[in-house]
């Protein structure tokens, strides 16, 4: 992989880069290797995707291969690793469960060496749970402390109509998207799933934060399929743009748990992220010669890249092919093609009145 890097960037790329491409493209990617083995043709070159997974994340894990990702130097494997732990969390039947124990002893030694370092006071605390949310679902000891400060911070940071604060300001950027609502449903869901502890359930309901970490998710996720316009263009806004289809994981989420409003059906979603992808991806302009991302919005534009991003960061765009996990036979897929909502509203036709919410 290049070492591709923005005019400003101030990290180690060769020590951080690695660890953002395998853990943003699996955390992406994971709901499809979750599906079920089959003899079609996409199920042959999924098996396929998922022997080379398991291969892979072996060796990432192994301090004597060449291929051993750096989890332990530096701030920046607080965020990686955290996409590398919503990834097994996606998908463990495909990723975890068939890794030997050693490698899976290695993984968790890994996440719990996270805890000698502190990040920034934002998402990142999102970061730090979900590494621990991890742990706690595959039953290893975990920090409670760091999960519990990251929900109730983000219950702090809640504006309204599904907006969350990225710290003690508002950013009007995507990172309600790239981050906070997809992680803070899944990490709120694998807490639901186990026994909570008795500090947990003095501090909060579990139960009922995640049925209304879910609502706000739904609310947002409406957001992100009116943004998408009759072209199939959307906003390039705010920091981080470079994780292009990245900004789409809240709605892209929402549909894979089949929780869209009723007024936003299945087709639509499909046919709306389908004509962005082809916007982004069909013409090659962000692709190298070698098929690497490049760094840019729409075509090679390192001036738009923050200072903390390189090639591997760029593999977030992975995120907005969620979908991908709902079989072939769901609707999603075999329903009629249909008008997304800027496109009805731009030919005439009728579209549901946009309006707050209260939750």
């Amino acid at each position: 992989m290049p070492l591709e890097k923005g005019p400003e960037y101030y990290l180690n790329a060769g020590k951080v880069s690695y660890l953002e491409a395998v853990g943003r493209c699996f955390a992406g990617i994971a709901p499809w290797l979750e599906l079920p083995d089959d003899n079609t043709e996409e199920g042959i070159l999924r098996k396929k995707y998922k022997a080379a997974v398991q291969k892979g994340l072996t060796s990432a894990a192994d301090p004597q291969s060449p291929d051993y990702l750096n989890f332990r130097q530096g701030g920046q494997p607080i965020v990686d690793a955290a996409y590398l732990a919503h990834a097994f969390m996606r998908a463990p039947k495909a990723m975890w469960e068939p890794l030997d124990a050693l490698t899976r002893q290695r993984y968790i030694s890994e996440f719990k060496s996270l805890r000698d370092r502190t990040g920034a006071y934002n998402n990142w605390l999102l970061f730090a749970a979900m590494s621990e949310g991890f742990l706690r679902s595959v039953g290893e000891q975990f920090d409670p402390v760091r999960i519990d400060y990251s929900l109730n911070k983000m219950r702090e940071w809640y504006v309204g109509d599904s907006w969350y604060k990225d710290g003690d300001l508002f950013s009007m950027d995507y990172y309600n998207s790239y981050v906070i609502h997809p992680m803070l449903v899944d990490l709120l869901g694998s807490l639901k799933t186990k026994p909570v502890t008795k500090h947990s359930q003095k501090v909060y309901s579990v139960n009922e934060a995640y049925e209304q970490s879910v609502k706000r998710m739904v609310r947002y996720a409406e957001y992100l399929e009116r943004i998408i316009a009759p072209d199939g263009t959307y906003p390039a806004y705010g920091r981080s743009v470079t994780y292009r289809t990245a900004a789409f994981q809240a709605l892209a989420q929402t549909a894979l748990m089949k929780q869209l409003p009723e007024w936003v059906s299945p087709a639509q979603v499909r046919c709306a992220l389908t004509k962005v992808f082809y916007n982004m991806y069909e013409g090659n302009q962000n692709f190298d010669s070698k098929g690497w991302l490049v760094l840019g919005f729409n075509g090679h534009q390192p001036m738009m890249a923050d200072q903390y991003t390189s090639t591997g960061s760029l593999y977030m765009a992975t995120l907005g092919f969620l979908p991908l996990g709902l079989p072939a036979t769901d609707k999603f897929w075999t329903d009629a093609a249909a008008d997304w909502t800027t496109k009805k509203a731009w030919t005439g036709q009728p579209v549901k009145k946009d309006y707050k919410v209260e939750y």
